[in-house]
């Protein structure tokens, strides 16, 4: 992707908050989501994230401030889906950020700008005052496995040999997932019941989850979709990509030991995923991009998921965090613990060969999909991205700094993710944050 001045860090807005050091969405980001005021009857549309407030682009569009395709592009977002947004495509979304842009960076000494009016202003809200929906109408969801350090750490865990399964250096792997528990950060995941084999025992029982866990991933939205079976090469794979959010698939480890074989996770995975709010756009993240590398050694991709571009520039350098809060740690008002950090840059596969890949046997991809990238794990232990991995499955449980650990989550514990961009000579970018709350089984009758 080509760097323009929407990625130039010396421009500032005449808004103040987007200023800020370490603000999440200043100018350069302008991220996505769909918002409504708290506390009315207002309709849900579309909005853009700037320092602490919300552009309401129903409200650009009432006052006049857009034109050409960047109004049609602002039309179609006043509905309660970016998907009709999202179906309209690379120029269109191009020309929404440019014109934002052009509308809140402040002046040139001396010139004018419709900041002058109070025009512009009409059409902020405050992030604290409103509430969000899901981004996108989401009709499908496929969860990728495409870290190589987590299968690693998995497969020490879980096999005598510690080998990798044979085709995950030939391909990224995945499996469809459910939509309908698809939820927003905020979300109260209620402990799941399924099958679990204790150990010793040659009968399952049918019980709450014991091994609750996160797995810290990224959503990939698809912009545009493609006609069923006409595949879409790696080469252009991104344009079919709106943006990125963050995701935690949450899992219920003691289940999906059981029940993977022959077939993989099902209740293990379908009783809820958590993403943020925010979709920070696959433009907003140029100026972050870097190398994709495969060592010499071990098997290159095959021609479908290989390309000069995706070499050079496939990789994201995504810089992500996984905290906990305890029930015990929010009642006495301390500090969330930090588990881990690691970035998206780690990753063996990159979005561009998710995409093709997904699409080579023919399936169409639509607007408003939903991909999930995979856990997010680097090659130290620290860079783990979930806990049976941090904890050794149990053997090791982890310290909140308060006197409690955690081998598993417990009811009442909060996961929080963190995510965002940073490169000397350029504004750091924000994912704001995902957030989810453990709520304890339902009693079995």
């Amino acid at each position: 992707m080509n760097l323009d001045r929407t990625h130039d860090a010396a421009v500032k807005s005449w808004l103040a908050s987007a200023n800020q050091p370490h603000c999440d969405f200043p100018l350069q980001n302008l991220p996505y989501a769909i918002f409504r005021r708290k506390g009315g009857a207002e309709e849900f549309r579309a909005g853009i994230a700037l320092g602490d407030q919300v552009i309401d682009l129903a409200a650009l569009v009432r006052e006049r401030c857009l034109s050409g395709l960047a109004l049609q592009a602002a039309v179609a977002c006043a509905q309660p889906s970016l998907n009709a947004f999202f179906a309209m495509g690379p120029d269109a979304w191009r020309a929404l950020r440019h014109a934002v842009f052009a509308l809140f960076e402040a002046p040139a000494a001396g010139a004018s700008t419709m900041a002058d009016t109070p025009a512009l202003e009409t059409c902020l809200v405050a992030q604290t005052d409103v509430e969000y929906n899901l981004p996108a109408s989401i009709g499908d969801y496929t969860d990728f496995y495409t870290s190589i350090d987590h299968a690693r750490n998995i497969v020490k865990l879980l096999r005598p040999d510690s080998a990798l399964s044979p085709n995950f250096q030939w391909m990224p792997l995945a499996y469809h997932g459910r939509v309908s528990s698809i939820g927003l950060s905020g979300q109260q995941v209620r402990r799941p019941l399924g099958q679990r084999l204790a150990a010793g025992h040659s009968v399952p029982e049918v019980s709450a989850c014991a091994r609750l866990d996160y797995e810290l991933e990224l959503g990939i939205f698809i912009g545009v979709g493609n006609q069923e079976g006409e595949p879409i090469p790696v080469t252009h794979a991104e344009r079919h990509v709106f943006g990125l959010c963050l995701l935690n698939d949450w899992s219920a480890r003691d289940i999906q030991m059981w029940e993977s074989t022959p077939l993989g996770p099902f209740l293990a995975k379908n009783f809820a995923t958590t993403i943020s709010p925010w979709i920070v756009t696959m433009e907003a993240l140029a100026p972050f991009r870097h190398a994709w590398e495969r060592p010499a050694d071990e098997p290159q991709p095959l021609a479908y998921l290989d390309a000069p571009a995706n070499r050079s520039e496939g990789g994201i350098d995504i810089q992500l965090e996984v905290w906990l809060m305890s029930e015990l740690q929010r009642k006495s008002d301390a500090h969330a613990a930090r588990l881990s950090r690691t970035s998206f840059r780690h990753q063996y596969w990159t979005v561009a060969q998710m995409v093709a890949h997904h699409t080579v046997g023919g399936c169409n991809l639509r607007s408003g999909d939903l991909l999930g990238s995979g856990t997010i794990s680097g090659p130290t232990a620290a860079e783990a991205g979930a806990l049976i991995e941090l904890t050794a499955a149990g053997k090791t449980p982890v310290a909140l700094g308060n006197g409690e650990t955690r081998a598993f989550l417990e009811d009442g514990d909060t996961v929080v993710m963190k995510g965002w961009c940073e490169r000397p000579g350029f504004a750091r970018i924000g994912f704001g944050e995902n957030r989810g709350k453990v709520l304890p089984a339902r009693v079995v009758s």
